[in-house]
């Protein structure tokens, strides 16, 4: 039996040296101190990668059947008030939101950017489906439409019923519009006073048809004739209006703090030369996110190109000045899907970390021992130069 014991001893692989013949050196203090704290930094990534989910990506066609998309903005215009700013937004299958602002807010802002007043919720301008609709606003009255409504039966009780008489007739509509009895309550004189001596933040969410479309800010009343958009900006011209802008936030669907969710992010526009019209060229990617603990989140990845085009009406240039987004979705969509990481793989690799730096540690200690041992032998024989 005694014999066994014997032979079963010699399998060990770790013998042990006997305490008097130990030596301990400041070398070996030194790298030991070193190996513990390479082991400890290791062992804290090791930890960190451990705790963090793997995420796999798929990229398939997408098949999502939902029916709309939310943009999220909140841009800054520094110098234009908030009177004469619009914001109107249409999409590929024809359908136009014109004011678009039941939900969005519009703040007024001094030169410096400084809140004026709390931010205003207006409400959405109705557009007449038939010119020949009598308003509804005052049913025991009916407002003059000044001559220009081609129905003289028809009523115009507000000052937006007046100006779309004179569109539909159109013509110009008077520069002091506070001598028409529906529009004195409007103060437009006091509001031509500080059309360019405020500044503006629009910001909210709005909801559009999930199909490629467009989306912009720009100066003036926005109305359509004959399925035109047009803006008027009277009694000023075009070229008057600054375009400078902030675009301090941008996505779509769900709002995610990244890079490739909010490209746009703290975005300056600068109209160095006068009135500029800036365009956004935007691809959306639908984006599905499915986290460790089974929650979906539904957003959207885009990238852009921008280009800046100066208005000018002695070059004849085409166009408005503005902030316009022209948007795209992309047919395929991306799925990140978060699993945990094997604890196996984790207790492997931080064996072979303490494994590893020991070892090596062991070698450089045993290789200075030496060199030292050596080196002061050769003092002492003299041979050492």
């Amino acid at each position: 039996m005694f014999n066994i014991f014997e032979k079963l001893r010699r399998f060990d692989a770790y013998p042990k040296t006997l305490e008097d013949v130990r030596i301990k050196t400041y070398g070996g203090a030194v790298v030991t101190i070193i190996s513990l704290t390479i082991m400890t930094l290791l062992f804290w990534v090791e930890l960190v990668d451990y705790l963090t989910p793997n995420v796999s990506e798929e990229l398939f066609v997408d098949t999502s059947r939902s029916p709309s998309i939310q943009i999220n903005l909140d841009i800054i215009v520094p110098t234009i008030s908030c009177d004469f700013l619009a914001l109107d937004a249409m999409d590929s299958s024809g359908e136009q939101h014109l004011q678009i602002d039941h939900n969005i807010y519009k703040r007024r802002l001094d030169l410096q950017g400084q809140p004026i007043e709390e931010p205003k919720k207006e409400d959405i301008t109705i557009k007449r489906k038939n010119s020949t609709e009598v308003a509804t606003v005052n049913k025991t009255e009916c407002g003059s439409c000044y001559g220009a409504s081609f129905d003289p039966k028809r009523c115009c009780n507000t000052c937006e019923d007046v100006r779309e008489a004179y569109r539909e007739r159109r013509w110009a509509f008077p520069e002091n519009p506070e001598n028409i009895t529906q529009c004195k309550e409007e103060r437009f004189s006091e509001k031509l006073k500080t059309a360019f001596a405020q500044g503006c933040q629009i910001y909210g969410s709005l909801t559009v048809n999930r199909v490629s479309g467009s989306f912009h800010i720009a100066p003036g009343k926005s109305f359509s004739i004959n399925h035109v958009h047009v803006h008027d900006v009277q009694p000023f011209s075009s070229t008057e209006f600054n375009t400078t802008h902030k675009i301090r936030h941008l996505s779509f669907g769900a709002s995610i703090d990244s890079d490739t969710h909010n490209p746009l992010k703290d975005t300056v526009g600068l109209a160095e030369e006068g009135a500029s019209m800036f365009q956004y060229h935007i691809k959306i990617v639908p984006t599905a996110y499915v986290k460790l603990d089974g929650q979906f989140i539904s957003a959207n990845q885009f990238s852009v190109t921008k280009h800046r085009r100066v208005i000018s009406l002695m070059s004849g240039e085409s166009g408005m000045p503005g902030i316009f987004f022209q948007y795209e979705l992309s047919p395929l969509m991306v799925k990140y899907t978060e699993q945990s990481r094997s604890f196996g793989h984790f207790a492997t690799n931080v064996c072979a970390i303490i494994g590893g730096v020991y070892t090596v540690a062991g070698l450089i200690d045993t290789m200075l021992y030496h060199s030292v041992k050596l080196i002061q032998k050769k003092i002492e024989l003299g041979k050492f130069h």
